[in-house]
Order: C-alpha cells, then structure tokens, then sequence
C-alpha cells in the first residue's frame, strides 16, 4: 500500500475518535468542519475502508476505525519520539514517559486486581501511562481482538485462532447477604434454597449469567428472579440497603468486616469462572505494555500459589 497521508490526517481522525463529535474535534485542532472532514475522507480513501459512519444526528466509529485507533496513536507517538531523539539526550526517557499501555478488563478485575498491579509497575520506575478499558467479557475480547487492547483480563477464553487465553485463577461463585441474614448461618447455601423472591439477577446479558444459567440447565433448575440489574455494583448496593440476595463471583465482593455484606458458597450446582489474560495470538507487546504483562502474571501466580486468589 502506497502510504498517502500525513500526520494531520491522523490527528483529525483521533481527535475524532476521542471527542464524538466533528464540531469538537475541528474546535481543538483550529479548523473548519469542511476540512476536518476532508482530512477523514482522504484517510478512508487510503486505507480502503470507512472509518466513521455519519448521519444527520449521530457519528460512531467502525470496527475497522476501533482497529486502526490505537495503531494511529502508536504512528503519532513515535513520529514524535523520533524527532525529538535528534536533538534531546532525555529521548528514552521521554519515550518511556510517553508510551500508553491499554488493558482492557472487567469490572472485578479494574477494582480488586488492576490498581496493586497498576502502583507495582509504577514502583519500579516505570513512567508509560496506563489507559484502561473497563468493559464487559465479550466487549473485552472484541477490545483485543481489534487492537484497542494490548491485552484484555477477562472470564470468557479465546473464541477464535488470533485470541491467546491463559487461566491465572478460579473464581467460585457465592451467594451474597446481609450480615444478619438467616442463611448467614449455613457455611454453604444451595440454590435451592434461595429464595427467588429476593433474587438479584445479573443481567440476561452478561457473562456471568451466561455461566449460571448453563450450569442450572444441566442441573435442570431454572433461575426465577425479582430483580435483575447490569452491573455487580448495582446489585451489592440493593443487597446492601436490605433488598435481597445476589449471586456473584468471590472476587467480587468486598472485603473488611466493617462492610454490611457477607458471603456463603453457592452448591448444587457450584459454579466456577476461569479468570486469566486474553492477548493477540500473532502479535508482540511493546515493552511497556510486556512488562506490564509480566507484573500482572507474576503477582497473581504468586497469589494464587500463597491460597490468595
């Protein structure tokens, strides 16, 4: 492919890509909305596909612009490292400053895995930034898989040849209460016993209802609820202001006795996620975002070899 563009094309289409909007994107770089889009159309043309799809109302981004995002970035931050390494003895320290590490990851893993890992990397003097992509499993694969990710922490493993899984721990599912429930006095609670009056579902959606429907099918038990909610937060909250009951994986749940919830194992059926790092099968790291990988799989193989996990 004979490369046609220039580093404004690029700028147009990120500042794009971050602000949602052309109005915007043409008021950050100081220029018309008839340049902007100018600017947009010559890079589709070049590349051979369509980046953003307009209408009257509304913009979004193609799956092959959500590709090119990260790539675009990378193009930019080394065209800049490279100029400044011709006059500038701090040049490796700049690039390492400058270099972005993007993680794409559920919901557990950005609130009880990502931030001890986050300040160990910091600790060992590394300065890349760190962009975090907190999103759904199947969203976290896709998130890889486009290149938007230089890798993903998710429960759902590879589900196609370009897509790596590798399981760093298992994450039993409990049964979440209130600390003066009266299931709170069984060490282990079975579905049956739940009271499907104050069931908490998660969403139909989701990963992990995916996984407790499929495990009580083959049990030949139905799931019936009275409320069902998006995100494990939401359903932590009702359970804690008395509401009712919720299922989710042990890594989910708060730690500290001074929190108001509480678990117990769920049995008949017991139900386990694999948790482990999704990564492009043919596609090498930057050394950042490399030694952010290796952080991240020494600490938990660590973890789950001391019982922590």
């Amino acid at each position: 492919m004979r490369i046609n563009f220039d580093f404004g094309d690029l700028e147009a289409f990120l500042a794009v890509s971050e602000l949602n909007s052309f109005q915007r994107a043409a008021d950050q770089l100081n220029i018309s909305q008839s340049a902007l889009s100018r600017r947009i159309q010559k890079l589709e043309e070049v590349l051979g596909v369509t980046l953003i799809e307009r209408t009257t109302r509304t913009m979004k981004l193609t799956l092959a612009a959500r590709g090119f995002r990260i790539r675009a970035q990378a193009m930019l931050d080394e065209a800049a490292e490279a100029l400044r390494a011709l006059g500038d003895e701090t040049a490796v320290y700049d690039r390492q400053r400058n270099a972005i590490v993007t993680v794409a990851a559920i919901p557990t893993a950005t609130h009880n895995i990502l931030p001890s890992i986050i300040k160990d990397f910091s600790a060992r003097g590394h300065g890349a930034r760190i962009r975090v992509l907190d999103l759904f499993a199947n969203d976290v694969a896709e998130a890889v898989a486009q290149g938007e990710a230089d890798f993903g922490i998710s429960f759902i493993g590879a589900q196609e040849p370009e897509l790596t899984f590798r399981t760093l721990m298992d994450d039993d599912f409990v049964l979440v209460m209130t600390r003066d429930d009266p299931l709170c006095r069984y060490s282990r609670i079975r579905w049956a016993d739940v009271d499907e009056r104050r069931f908490i579902a998660p969403w139909k959606g989701s990963g992990n209802r995916m996984l407790i429907d499929n495990a009580l099918a083959h049990s030949r038990k139905t799931l019936n609820w009275t409320y069902e909610v998006r995100h494990s937060s939401t359903a932590l909250g009702l359970v804690a202001a008395g509401v009712g009951v919720t299922a989710l994986p042990a890594s989910a749940i708060p730690q500290g006795e001074h929190h108001p919830v509480m678990s117990r194992p769920l049995i008949e059926p017991g139900i386990s996620r694999a948790i482990g790092t999704l990564r492009r099968t043919r596609s090498r790291l930057s050394p950042a975002a490399e030694l952010f990988y290796g952080i991240l799989v020494e600490r938990w193989s660590n973890d789950a070899g001391n019982g922590e996990a």
